[in-house]
């Protein structure tokens, strides 16, 4: 019976063998895989070869030379903003010293320090309600310096490029490092006091500078920066001399006038008396003279 049903499975493969079909569509079959086994193989390959290429590229992207153009014409199109974010309610309450302007707003531009009125180089930025507030970046660009000035506060100095900076004092606390990369917006710090604009309360003082003049920060807010770049500091206007008004801050390490000593005051009123005592007599000498 085994025999019998192992006979039958022969014959069977036998007559698809002899079919004319049969080899023909074993071939194609073969073909088929063939191909496709092919196909897929070219898919891998092609995927490496993208993929080398892409890291080609970003290579030498990072090392085109033309980058750092590329990204200073687009800081050019940057628009000055306030150091403040948007939704924070502020107010100018010492403006920038403008010598062309009104009396008014020359008197706006004022700031007292120790019985002396000084002439503000920037504008101060408080909040409407007086609470601290985050001071943000102007421009994007580099940090050059973070000090802790005894009258000013802490103080951060940014470059922008072609002699343009920006300047943060009164600043509570301090977030960026010198040589920080910051883009438009970061975070500087946080708004604070200090001696010297004590009557700003807690405020943040900006300043914008052209080749180390200061120009008036109202007048560049929601500009380009090609406006300040295209700016000509050298045809500013002349400023009057420090005998008319006091133009500069007074130094972190400026000391008081010392005030002449009461012993040397007696000694020079002794001798002014002597003095006259001695006109005295000699008129009184003259007199007798001519009456002999």
């Amino acid at each position: 019976m085994k025999e019998n049903f192992t006979n039958e499975s022969k014959n069977k493969w036998t007559r698809i063998f002899k079919k004319k079909w049969f080899f023909p569509a074993l071939y194609i079959m073969i073909a088929a895989f063939l191909l496709t086994a092919v196909v897929w193989y070219q898919n891998i390959e092609s995927k490496l070869i993208e993929g080398l290429d892409d890291n080609e590229q970003s290579d030498s992207y990072s090392q085109n030379p033309f980058d750092e153009e590329a990204e200073s014409v687009l800081q050019q199109q940057e628009i000055i903003k306030m150091p403040v974010h948007d939704e924070v309610q502020t107010e100018i309450v010492t403006k920038f010293y403008d010598y062309n302007a009104e009396q008014e707003d020359q008197e706006k531009g004022l700031t007292l320090y120790n019985n002396r009125y000084y002439q503000s180089t920037g504008i101060d930025i408080a909040s409407s309600d007086g609470d601290a507030f985050d001071v943000v970046a102007s421009l994007s660009g580099t940090v050059t310096e973070v000090k802790e000035d005894p009258l000013l506060g802490n103080v951060v100095v940014m470059s922008h490029g072609e002699n343009i900076s920006t300047y943060y004092a009164s600043l509570g606390e301090v977030e960026v490092e010198t040589g920080a990369k910051i883009k438009q917006g970061d975070k500087i710090g946080t708004a604070g006091k200090n001696l010297f604009s004590e009557e700003s309360g807690t405020h943040v003082h900006f300043e914008i500078r052209k080749a180390d003049v200061e120009v008036n920060p109202e007048d560049f807010f929601n500009e380009p920066l090609s406006k300040i770049e295209e700016l000509d500091v050298d045809a500013k206007v002349e400023e009057p001399s420090s005998d008319e008004q006091e133009t500069d801050r007074p130094d972190s390490t400026e000391k008081e006038e010392e005030k002449p000593d009461s012993e040397d005051v007696d000694k020079e009123e002794e001798d002014s008396e002597d003095v006259e005592d001695e006109d005295a007599e000699e008129s009184q000498n003259l007199s007798f003279s001519i009456i002999a």
